[in-house]
């Protein structure tokens, strides 16, 4: 397994908070564009997604309350584990610290393809989401973005 750490970001949502809007797997199909929620399902547990042909599906093995969630790859052609750590920030209470950390097992070739990808991916959602916390919109987000982020 290789690991991909993301930076942390300062979100402006309290811990309880950002941690309840990630923990329901349903709230993300209410961030993706309506031509693209066909391709998607979701229950409270799982998402499953097809992209390119690829079906990806992760599960939730395990929540922290507020603290943690674990997601783990099924029926997918990767196998990973993706953490989010949602962490009280020591300077001020109603903000969270927020990073995720993924574990892959990815083959030679796929590494050499996408590993370096994976980690400039997570930075750019820690981002966005920090931007999204302050009322800025995220680069590359369509302008309708901000309308459906509500925590």
């Amino acid at each position: 397994m290789t690991e991909y750490k993301s930076k942390h970001g300062l979100v402006n949502r309290p811990q309880a908070e950002l941690y309840m809007a990630f923990t329901d797997l349903r709230n993300f199909l209410r961030f993706l564009p309506e031509d693209k929620q066909k391709d998607v399902t979701a229950s409270f547990d799982t998402l499953n997604a097809s992209v390119n042909g690829i079906s990806i599906g992760v599960k939730v093995t395990r929540r922290e309350p507020y603290s943690y969630i674990e997601l783990q790859s099924h029926d997918s052609p990767l196998k990973f584990t993706l953490m989010l750590h949602f962490d009280i920030s020591s300077e001020n209470p109603a903000k969270t610290d927020f990073y995720i950390i993924v574990n892959a097992e990815l083959d030679f070739m796929t590494k050499m393809l996408i590993g370096g990808k994976i980690k400039d991916g997570l930075n750019k959602i820690v981002d966005g989401l920090v931007d999204v916390s302050e009322g800025r919109m995220p680069e590359g987000v369509p302008a309708d973005f901000m309308d459906k982020m509500k925590f």
